[in-house]
């Protein structure tokens, strides 16, 4: 099980949870059984947010591992200018 620990603007999109829990063994399993469980999850994700594992912010793509206990955040996207 993965705690991810979502940014303020997507709570109200999960009934106010600051945390959701999911199973997921990598970055894209976790985005896709976001979708699953919050629907309402699909156009933030879609316009593009930031996966942290760790401290990490994930760029490599939808196959990254998530290790057990890994501390995850749902992040809008950084960009940079």
């Amino acid at each position: 099980m993965v705690e991810v620990h979502l940014w303020s603007g997507l709570r109200s999109l999960t009934g106010g949870r600051e945390v959701v829990e999911i199973q997921a063994e990598t970055t894209g399993e976790l985005l896709r059984e976001l979708v699953r469980l919050h629907p309402q999850l699909q156009a933030p994700i879609d316009a593009g947010v930031s996966v942290a594992v760790n401290g990490r912010i994930i760029a490599a793509g939808l196959s990254e591992p998530i290790p057990e206990g890994a501390e995850v955040y749902l992040m809008q996207r950084l960009r940079g200018g």
